[in-house]
């Protein structure tokens, strides 16, 4: 991983829209700071589009959409987009999944959710699964005491010994049955809300994250950023980052605002 001080200036220049996590990336200690949230704001001024990649759920990410000053949110390790038309006032909510199927999944990861929660001490259902439409997310470190190596990578088992997938983020492990992920579904947003075929223009594109379930998207995008946690799981990355920043959470994302931004000022 490079310094984020050795991104070329003329790529940097050329960046149009920022994917990025949410949890440890734009948060410290699980707060969205001010100056993260300002450095959001400052994209947006500035012509950047911000488009969060999250695991988090679909009522977080309707808010998110509506409210944050961003294009639009990836959600549920790539379950669904949901994009906000202000002009219109009406939001397109596209999802991987139709209704029925999401329904029948969901019964499915109840039963597994109970399971994991009898086998594996300390675990817990995480406090944000009732506004999930898709995944299981159970916690091992947001609202419990942290879960050791073991008993994470237990928890993964449990999943795919059922035929889920199962991705771990920096506070919970999510389960899901389906083949897609953050990056799949990140391809279809760009398609459909920007037009643009991110196999022909990734170059235009940066995405900041910090853990292991970001992995497709730090193999795919040759500008990826990690903030300076990703640092705590580098034996479970398959893919790092290009770039990393000096700063965690918020305070890196932050960083890759500034040098999008000083990048333009440079030009003009």
């Amino acid at each position: 991983m490079k310094l984020l001080s050795e991104f070329p200036t003329d790529d940097l220049r050329c960046v149009r829209c920022v994917f990025t996590d949410i949890d440890d990336t734009l948060t410290d200690d699980g707060c969205l700071t001010a100056n993260a949230y300002g450095a959001i704001a400052a994209l947006d001024e500035a012509g950047i589009s911000v488009v969060p990649i999250t695991g988090r759920p679909a009522g977080w990410c309707d808010l998110i959409a509506r409210l944050w000053p961003v294009g639009g949110v990836v959600g549920e390790n790539g379950a669904f987009y949901f994009h906000y038309d202000r002009f219109h006032r009406r939001m397109e909510r596209f999802y991987a999944d139709p209704e029925p199927e999401r329904s029948t999944k969901r019964e499915k990861l109840i039963s597994i959710g109970n399971r994991i929660v009898d086998e594996i001490p300390g675990s817990a259902i995480s406090a944000d699964q009732a506004y999930r439409e898709t995944d299981l997310a159970i916690d091992f470190c947001e609202d419990v005491s942290r879960l050791s190596d073991g008993q994470i990578d237990r928890i993964v088992s449990i999943f795919q010994e059922s035929g889920a997938t199962a991705k771990v983020s920096s506070i919970h492990i999510n389960g899901w049955f389906g083949e897609y992920d953050k990056l799949s579904m990140t391809r279809i947003f760009a398609a459909n809300c920007l037009n643009v075929d991110l196999d022909k223009q990734h170059e235009h594109f940066i995405f900041v994250g910090d853990s292991p379930n970001d992995a497709p998207m730090f193999d795919f995008f040759p500008n990826s950023v990690g903030v300076a946690n990703v640092w705590s799981f580098k034996d479970r990355l398959e893919t790092p980052p290009t770039y990393i920043t000096k700063s965690r959470g918020g305070g890196g994302f932050s960083e890759v605002a500034a040098a999008l931004i000083a990048s333009r000022k440079g030009a003009a």
